[in-house]
């Protein structure tokens, strides 16, 4: 049988229209669109997809759930958990928060707990030392009641220690002074001299 479509045309010597080398068949050519075949016939197109998805390398776990997408030619529906705006707190110097698996809507914040940072005050930190920006303004003399005692030495052991019965108590010593061991002397009926130490 002769064939019947014209797929080459040569006007005076000059190739105005040559299809004998086009590649396009109704499976590539998308659905519904109309062309001709390397033979001249016409063909229609059958293919379905909108793009070529075959280099597509996403995985189920990479897609939002319930979401669908094509990848290598394939439906695929999503598996990865949408978590939303995630909110998470630190309490101890050395916590950490860790992040779940999965989507974030970027609106979840993680800072350290209120009742920790109500204690990173300036009061509370040594003067010259900054914790998470707050500079110290602590001397170590807050609150001091201090106490210098005099003292005179004996024979018995003694104990110095803060006198608690003053108000405000005493809470340290700032120095304790030491008189010095009474002794006195005495004219004797021997014609000599008594000498008393205490």
């Amino acid at each position: 049988m002769a064939n019947q479509y014209v797929n080459k045309v040569i006007v005076n010597g000059v190739t105005k229209i040559d299809l004998t080398g086009d590649t396009v068949t109704a499976d590539t050519l998308i659905k519904g669109a109309t062309a001709h075949d390397k033979s001249g016939a016409p063909i229609t197109g059958t293919n379905e997809w909108d793009s070529n998805t075959t280099d597509a390398t996403a995985a189920a776990a990479e897609i939002l759930a319930t979401k669908t997408a094509y990848v290598n030619k394939s439906k695929v529906t999503g598996t990865m958990p949408n978590r939303g705006a995630v909110s998470g707190v630190i309490s101890t110097k050395a916590g950490t928060y860790t992040i779940q698996n999965g989507y974030h809507d970027g609106s979840g914040t993680v800072g350290i707990d209120t009742t920790e940072q109500a204690k990173i005050i300036a009061d509370n930190i040594r003067e010259g030392i900054t914790i998470l920006g707050v500079e110290g303004t602590m001397t170590g003399t807050e609150d001091v009641v201090a106490g210098s005692p005099t003292v005179t030495p004996n024979f018995e052991t003694q104990t110095i220690v803060p006198d608690s019965t003053t108000d405000p108590a005493q809470n340290y010593l700032a120095q304790v002074t030491v008189n010095p061991i009474p002794t006195s002397e005495t004219d004797n009926a021997a014609g000599g001299k008594t000498l008393t130490v205490g």
